[in-house]
């Protein structure tokens, strides 16, 4: 549930009781964005709709980063996740950063997660993929 001082850290992260991300789906050929789109990078056109997408893929790619800008705890996973034909970019969380915890073709679902809170208590929430249990 979304609690009045919480905020997702991006436009297309819907928070609530069933967190999930939305993108912006091509009418006429059917690719998505994550962002803001006056047109089409596949085929020019410029209407889109809204897709919930699914909140369960497989890791296709990944790469265990370690090193990062001052601040930024190190190692983390970052991965290209296949979410029913949609590729998401994002980090694995809730799992070591280590070859022997992660692999391609991994089942994983999306997941919420703090990613900070300001002086008036306004959290702001991330999301990741975490391994898919059972």
């Amino acid at each position: 549930m979304q609690m009045a001082n919480q905020i997702p850290l991006v436009d297309y992260l819907v928070l609530g009781d069933d967190p999930h991300l939305v993108a912006n789906e091509c009418t006429s050929c059917g690719a998505r964005y994550f962002d803001r789109r006056n047109a089409c990078a596949s085929c020019g056109l410029t209407e889109f709709h809204s897709v919930t997408i699914p909140t369960e893929g497989e890791v296709r790619a990944f790469t265990i980063v370690a090193f990062a800008a001052p601040g930024i705890p190190t190692p983390y996973v970052a991965a290209m996740v296949d979410c029913g034909g949609t590729s998401v970019r994002a980090n694995l969380i809730n799992v070591p950063a280590d070859p022997d915890h992660v692999s391609l073709g991994m089942q994983v679902r999306l997941a919420t997660e703090l990613i900070g809170t300001d002086d008036e208590g306004t959290e702001a929430i991330g999301f990741g993929f975490e391994p898919k249990e059972g």
